[in-house]
């Protein structure tokens, strides 16, 4: 037996959020762009200053990659050296811009014009700068923003707003645990049926 609110019948479908509607749409329209560009390039210069020009973003952005993860490994291995000998590390400012050095690299890697223009872009000083400001401010307002609680209090939220709707609050009662031993000895057992 349950209590509570009745379960609809028609339970409301959750309204699709503007990224999931848009990103796809979005993807594919940069992939038509790129190939389109890559085409035009072709007849321009030729096939092969176009596998020239690929290969040559597919080699700087792994020669990024590398470059910023050695970085980061260095910053890593130094901070976790002041902390052994007991100093406080340091917000040191030339570790910074390392992640948007990573995806710069990783958009250099990806064939397409475009996307290498972008990666091009994030290398620039002054534009992870920014862009990392803008990214921090975004993060402690939304961290402002949010509501204070438990992790419980989290997942009963989670486990609220199923996507089907349905959740019966109640209570499980076991009906081996009222009953007795049975006829034979074994707990819980059900009596014999008559009639």
């Amino acid at each position: 037996m349950t209590t509570g609110a009745p379960t609809p019948t028609y339970p409301a479908r959750p309204r699709r959020s503007r990224l999931r509607t848009f990103l796809p749409l979005g993807i594919a329209a940069w992939l038509v762009l790129e190939i389109w560009l890559l085409t035009v390039v072709a007849g321009a210069a030729g096939g092969w200053a176009v596998f020239l020009l690929l290969v040559a973003g597919f080699v700087l952005g792994s020669v990024v990659i590398k470059r910023a993860g050695r970085r980061a490994f260095r910053a890593l291995s130094e901070t976790l050296q002041q902390q052994q000998s007991g100093v406080l590390p340091q917000g040191e400012r030339g570790s910074e811009g390392n992640g948007l050095m990573m995806l710069g690299g990783l958009l250099l890697m990806l064939p397409g014009l475009i996307s290498d223009a972008f990666g091009l872009v994030l290398l620039i000083p002054p534009v992870q700068k920014s862009l990392s400001r803008y990214a921090e401010r975004t993060f402690e307002r939304k961290l402002r923003e949010a509501t204070t609680g438990t992790l419980g209090d989290a997942f009963q939220q989670a486990r609220m707003h199923r996507p089907d709707g349905k959740v019966v609050p109640g209570e499980v009662i076991h009906d081996d645990e009222r009953r007795g031993p049975g006829p034979e000895g074994e707990p819980g057992a059900r009596p014999p049926l008559t009639g």
